[in-house]
């Protein structure tokens, strides 16, 4: 059973920021919950700095103005596991993003531990320790939080300080402690910046199915349907679902009637968004298209390119002790590809950037594609 103390006033939480400002070293976790809305609700904040392992309440204190100015400070490390969810949190809430990071599963990674481990195989691996997972699945917006709760939470940020001289000795061994840091920049890069709606559409499932017209009137229906998911912070599904964007797209529906016709929007989507949907669909710019969906693995030459780039990455990968998820993944490999064939116009794709540069670089640059 864990030792912590319950944050759940502003004059507790400020005392307890003053003694953090004085750490180098702050393990941070949050707890929350996703079911419907667009943004995770936030349940709690774990931060321990080896002396004082805190749970911060943010349903009793809304203003944590000075535990985000924490997050920010450049001589704290800021110690997290698998935080791509909790970075949201911190972007959606605190308007901020903790540097410098290092995300023990990165490390993991780094050092040769194995790709992508969960927190408890890490502890039970580094320090034989059993985690009970038994709260993972939880309402961590209800209170009183119970007693497990509160120990299960208290737990995530406990072992990881125990983990932390064990990751960071191994990465010094093998020379890797700045590749961890760069990969916890690279996670942070772009986060605060707010969705751009006049690109919704490109994240919308199966697009490059559709002609350029057909984009015209997804453009405009992703952007509202994004609209309406960030007012009323509703998951875009809840909204109306991708199929369903796809089909009005497709279909172009110019009445009521049409559009009760279509069997791929609900009953209740329909009733509750046909008239803006026909609204939305008549402010289509049909004399400015959108460009056809690029799909990389539909080009000719795809196979062998990418064949050609995999086959030299996981050669690299082999002779350095990398994990192949972690140079070459298939979006990396995507990524470059576009890269050569647009005859290195553009952004540099990450697989030629920082540490991945310095070991894959030269050998990419030799492969005729």
């Amino acid at each position: 059973m864990s030792v912590f103390q319950y944050v759940s006033d502003e004059a507790s939480l400020n005392a307890l920021v003053a003694q953090y400002q004085q750490s180098q070293l702050l393990v941070l976790d949050t707890e929350f919950v996703r079911t419907r809305t667009y943004y995770a609700k936030l349940g709690l904040i774990q931060a321990y700095d080896g002396k004082t392992l805190a749970l911060i309440d943010p349903v009793a204190v809304p203003n944590l103005a000075s535990f985000w100015a924490l997050l920010t400070n450049p001589n704290i490390i800021k110690l997290v596991h698998s935080c791509s969810e909790d970075l949201e949190v911190f972007a959606h809430y605190g308007n901020c993003q903790p540097t410098p990071l290092f995300d023990s599963q990165i490390a993991a990674s780094i050092c040769g531990m194995g790709h992508g481990v969960g927190y408890a195989k890490l502890v039970e691996t580094c320090l034989g320790e059993v985690i009970d997972k038994g709260e993972s699945r939880t309402d961590w917006m209800r209170r009183p939080l119970t007693d497990a709760q509160l120990n299960y939470a208290a737990n995530d940020v406990l072992y990881l300080y125990q983990l932390y001289p064990q990751l960071e000795t191994k990465l010094v061994e093998q020379n890797r402690l700045n590749w961890l840091y760069e990969e916890g920049e690279r996670m942070t890069v772009g986060r605060l910046e707010t969705p751009d709606l006049d690109t919704a559409y490109l994240r919308v499932k199966n697009a490059f199915q559709l002609t350029e017209v057909q984009l015209a009137y997804l453009k405009v229906l992703a952007k509202w349907r994004l609209e309406k998911a960030l007012a009323r912070d509703l998951a875009l599904g809840f909204v109306i679902k991708d199929h369903g964007l796809i089909a009005l797209a497709k279909k172009q529906p110019k009445s009521m009637g049409e559009l009760l016709k279509l069997n791929d929007l609900t009953e209740q989507e329909k009733r509750i968004h046909g008239k803006d949907i026909l609204k939305v669909m008549q402010g289509a710019d049909l004399v400015n298209l959108p460009e056809v969906v690029d799909v990389i693995a539909l080009k000719p030459g795809y196979k062998s390119a990418f064949k050609a780039i995999k086959t030299c990455l996981t050669e690299i990968c082999e002779q350095h002790t990398v994990p192949m998820e972690m140079l070459g993944s298939k979006r990396h490999i995507h990524e470059y590809l576009q890269w050569r064939w647009n005859k290195g116009q553009g952004e540099l794709p990450t697989v030629l950037t920082g540490w991945r540069a310095q070991l894959a670089g030269e050998a990419l640059a030799q492969l005729e594609l």
